[in-house]
């Protein structure tokens, strides 16, 4: 047998975990030498006393606070956060929320430091459908992250905004945005609503799927990703409830995990159409997740069966390597149910005529060539659509 060859850098990170796990946030923005720290959050949590709780833990490094960050991470948001970094002279950036924040956080900093339009800035496709991500030289603001719902956005490079004028999801990609610091405090995580935990749950357990089923293999990343698989499936039915600290605490240390597996692996069409819907349509990815997964790992079975016996494995089943598949969707699928996820795209109100248009966009993202099975035109995304419809 042929040695396999592959690579595996991991990104420093520094994670802080329980109570007085705030009590790090001043003593590490000091490592970096910051002194005018930002507050990156969206209205409802700007309001809050978990937003004045993470204030009087950064005493005089706290310079301010935007509280503008919006769903979806649109571009005219990101540049008015991008704007009170500037006129806050920020020399660091503090995210407390959930995926819309942390990303906000990331993009503005980015606008910020190279000083050009996200359309000069995002990664595009040429002619040939090539796919070309420009070099962000500047440096950029370190980054500090307080999330609140289990996204894997937290331990991410890229910074996916929306351009509602056009509907478009255009993608930055800069490694000097990873976090420097994340932090997991317990009334924090138990603050956010259960709708957002169940969304941001059933995308880290998708994204999980993709990165164990994508056509980029990595023995490493397996078992950060089979790790996370076992514990969203495990604490995402019960940790809807606010009280349950100790559950919401495992989803988002899945998140991280399944975050930094798939940066080894990739994703595939479940994200891609999750992509290509939420925004446009205003539902949360999460949901898209939920009822196109089933779909997708029909499509791709033939094509990962190795990705699924892991899984499988994962998910303590020991089906035979035909029955794979279908005993993981039995699996899934009851986490969904158990969430009162909808079952369909019609239930989201999506109309069957959209479908075509859908697969369009969805030809478009970065992340369609991980998927394990290779999607060469739109109406195999179709195919999917219309099964999930």
């Amino acid at each position: 047998m042929t040695l396999a060859s592959f690579t595996h850098v991991t990104p420093p990170l520094r994670l802080f975990h329980g109570p007085d796990s705030l009590k790090a946030l001043p003593g590490e923005l000091k490592r970096v030498g910051a002194q005018r720290a930002v507050l990156v959050c969206g209205s409802t949590l700007g309001r809050s006393p978990m937003l004045e709780k993470v204030q009087a833990a950064m005493g005089e490094l706290w310079a301010g606070t935007f509280a503008g960050v919006q769903g979806h991470s649109p571009v005219d948001s990101v540049e008015a956060a991008a704007e009170e970094l500037r006129r806050l002279q920020a020399d660091a950036v503090v995210a407390v929320g959930g995926g819309s924040a942390i990303v906000t956080a990331r993009a503005a900093s980015i606008l910020l430091a190279e000083g050009k339009p996200v359309s000069e800035l995002c990664t595009t496709m040429d002619a040939d459908g090539r796919m070309h991500s420009p070099r962000l030289l500047a440096p950029k603001l370190p980054q500090f992250v307080l999330p609140t719902t289990p996204t894997t956005a937290i331990v991410k490079a890229g910074s996916a905004v929306f351009d509602t004028g056009r509907g478009q999801r255009l993608a930055m990609y800069d490694p000097k945005t990873r976090a420097h610091c994340v932090i997991i405090e317990p009334d924090l995580i138990q603050s956010a609503p259960a709708g957002l935990v169940s969304s941001a749950g059933v995308n880290t357990l998708a994204l999980t799927m993709e990165g164990l089923t994508s056509k980029v293999q990595n023995p490493l990343a397996d078992a950060a990703l089979m790790h996370a698989l076992r514990l969203v499936v495990r604490h995402l039915p019960d940790a809807r409830s606010q009280a349950d600290a100790q559950g919401r605490a495992q989803l988002v240390l899945a998140a991280i995990l399944s975050g930094q597996g798939t940066d080894h692996t990739s994703a595939g069409v479940t994200m891609v159409l999750g992509h290509a819907i939420g925004a446009r349509h205003a539902v949360d990815n999460g949901i898209i997740n939920a009822i196109v997964l089933p779909h997708v790992l029909r499509f791709n079975s033939e094509a990962a069966q190795q990705g699924m016996l892991k899984a499988a494995g994962a998910l303590g089943l020991a089906p035979g390597a035909t029955g794979a598949t279908e005993a993981i969707i039995d699996a899934v699928t009851a986490v969904f149910d158990a969430l009162d996820m909808p079952r369909s795209l019609r239930d989201v109100g999506l109309s069957q005529e959209s479908l075509p248009e859908i697969a369009a966009l969805a030809m478009q993202d970065w992340f369609l060539r991980g998927n394990p099975r290779p999607v060469t035109e739109a109406a195999e995304l179709v195919g999917i659509l219309e099964a999930a419809w």
